[in-house]
């Protein structure tokens, strides 16, 4: 487990990376973590993620600091430098979580990407339960996404009820079939993830995106946790006129998708 020290007294290693060795082979699931002022929940966080992974698989973890204005780069160089299998990033200002993962995504190894935020809500422990459905027989043949679904919100009631309420309106205008769009907890392909079109609030639509590429997905219960430190970075306020504005963005997209039916392929036979 990683030594809990101040990160107050820490010297930066650099200015943006965490220097590590790179794998020399890839490892099957890479973790990516978006941060906004989380200083007082990484430490836990990344610990909860060693017991829950350590020795099942080989794993990346990757932590964006999306321009933090507390401690949190700090804290990340000082977990970064005891955990070889952690490295971390920092943007010069605040992008965006969606802008975040995507950073954390090009710069992964695996073929197999976990998000989860950075504020210690979602169950680390449940990402055993998330790659065990790629495991099944009877999986869907084109599965792409599998997302969390949060019934059981620790949350206050203003952010479980606009919660609510947007999954209602997304679902009935891109029949995306997802009960909680906006769960941090996601397991994805990589290459799928890559090839969509790319904006800030991406996250919250990345269903329907990934149903318009002919993916597959799926909805899992999670298990979600009071905020111990902090608080949000997202208000009722702040999401509802941009969610508004994306939203008949994806709508355009979801009318404008073509997808091609290959009936012959020479390369098969080569």
């Amino acid at each position: 487990m990683l030594e809990k020290e101040s990160c107050q007294n820490y010297r930066p290693i650099s200015n943006y990376w965490s220097l590590k060795n790179t794998h020399l082979n890839p490892p099957f699931l890479s973790i990516v973590i978006p941060i906004l002022n989380e200083a007082e929940n990484l430490h836990t966080l990344i610990n909860e993620i060693q017991t829950a992974l350590e020795g099942q698989l080989d794993y990346e973890i990757i932590g964006i600091d999306d321009g933090s204005i507390d401690n949190s780069w700090l804290c990340l160089q000082q977990m970064a430098k005891q955990f070889d299998k952690f490295r971390v990033i920092r943007h010069r200002r605040s992008y965006g979580q969606s802008v975040a993962i995507l950073t954390g995504v090009k710069v992964a190894q695996a073929e197999w990407i976990i998000t989860l935020d950075g504020d210690g809500q979602n169950d680390p422990a449940d990402i055993l339960r998330l790659l065990a459905i790629l495991h099944q027989p009877d999986r869907p043949a084109q599965l792409q996404l599998i997302t969390g679904y949060r019934r059981k919100r620790q949350d206050t009631w203003l952010k479980r009820w606009s919660s609510k309420m947007a999954n209602y309106i997304r679902n009935r205008l891109l029949h995306d079939h997802t009960p909680d769009t906006g769960c941090g907890l996601k397991l994805f392909s990589r290459q799928a993830f890559l090839a969509l079109p790319h904006f800030n609030h991406l996250h919250r639509f990345l269903p329907a995106l990934i149903l318009r590429g002919g993916g597959e997905i799926l909805s899992v219960e999670v298990n979600h946790r009071p905020r111990q430190h902090g608080q949000s970075n997202y208000g009722f306020f702040n999401r509802l006129g941009v969610g508004i504005i994306d939203l008949f963005g994806v709508i355009w997209l979801q009318q404008r998708s073509t997808l091609a039916e290959i009936i012959e392929d020479n390369q098969e036979n080569v």
